[in-house]
């Protein structure tokens, strides 16, 4: 999301958005599809012209929003680094690599590090349970990680 987006543009982009997909069955999630790419998250100002293009209420499609992780509130950073959460990756260090990376980043679960390099977000698989723990960096696959070898994998991206 650009920093210029007013809340007045992202209201009149949505609705165009809206009013593209309105015919469609079941229309809610293309929609927020729609906006997510547009704007990089679906903000705060997109969910009232979304509820009444749709006549649902801010609550309905807000709980749509946040039950899909994929949608976001804010902008994610310009990589985004999802570390495994399930259990077999828990039970050989999952946890304690979790905490390592969020301190390591200085952020928690699903924020961005402070110059917009990195988003930290949760996983519960991303079958490589054999490989546990597991991250995917982008779009890339990394198992049997600890905390050096996540370092270097955000080195990497940070390049």
């Amino acid at each position: 999301m650009d920093l210029q987006d007013s809340a007045q543009d992202i209201t009149e982009r949505t609705a165009e958005i809206v009013s593209r997909n309105a015919q469609l069955e079941g229309p809610l999630l293309p929609i927020l599809h729609d906006v997510h790419h547009a704007f990089g998250c679906v903000p705060d100002a997109a969910i009232q012209p979304i509820a009444d293009g749709l006549n649902l209420s801010r609550a309905e499609v807000h709980g749509v929003v946040s039950f899909y992780h994929d949608f976001r509130k804010s902008p994610a950073g310009r990589h985004t680094l999802k570390l495994c959460r399930a259990e077999a990756c828990q039970s050989v260090g999952g946890d304690r690599l979790a905490e390592d990376v969020m301190q390591a980043l200085g952020i928690n679960w699903h924020e961005t590090t402070p110059d917009g390099r990195i988003t930290l977000e949760p996983v519960y698989c991303l079958g490589l349970c054999s490989c546990a723990p597991a991250a995917m960096m982008d779009d890339t696959l990394h198992g049997r990680l600890d905390a050096a070898s996540v370092k270097d994998i955000v080195a990497e991206a940070s390049r």
